[in-house]
C-alpha cells in the first residue's frame, strides 16, 4: 500500500512539472522550412569584413562538411580580406596625403617680359 502511494504522488508530481512546462514553454511548434534555393547564412552585400567571415554559422546536416576545415577556410579568408583591406586603406590614405600636397593652390606663373621676345 505504502510503495503503490508512493508510485501514485510521484506519477502526480511529474504530471504536474510536466503541465507547467508545458504551459510555460508552449508546445513546441516547428518552424516552417526554408524556401529551397535560400539560406540562413547571412553576409553584408558590401564591405565584408574579417569579423563578418567569422560570424558566418552553417547549418550543420548529417552528412555535411567537416567542420574544423569549413572554420580552417573561413579564418584564412578572414584574414585575409583584413589584410587586404589594411593595404586598401593604407592607398587611400597615401593617396589623400599626395592629393593634399599637390592641391596648395594654383602655381604662381612669373610675368612674362615687355615685349615679345623675338629672334634678333
Amino acid at each position: 500500500m505504502t510503495i503503490g502511494l508512493y508510485v501514485m504522488g510521484v506519477a502526480v508530481l511529474v504530471a504536474l512539472i510536466f503541465a507547467v512546462v508545458w504551459f510555460v514553454f508552449g508546445r513546441g511548434e516547428d518552424l516552417p522550412p526554408v524556401e529551397k534555393g535560400t539560406t540562413l547564412t547571412r553576409l553584408p552585400r558590401a564591405g565584408i569584413t574579417g569579423d563578418d567571415v567569422r560570424a558566418v554559422l552553417f547549418q550543420q546536416t548529417f552528412r555535411g562538411y567537416k567542420v574544423s576545415e569549413v572554420d580552417w577556410a573561413l579564418e584564412k579568408l578572414a584574414r585575409e580580406i583584413d589584410e587586404l583591406r589594411a593595404v586598401v586603406h593604407d592607398l587611400q590614405a597615401r593617396d589623400a596625403v599626395d592629393s593634399a600636397a599637390t592641391d596648395t593652390g594654383p602655381i604662381p606663373v612669373a610675368d612674362p617680359p615687355d615685349g615679345p621676345a623675338r629672334g634678333r
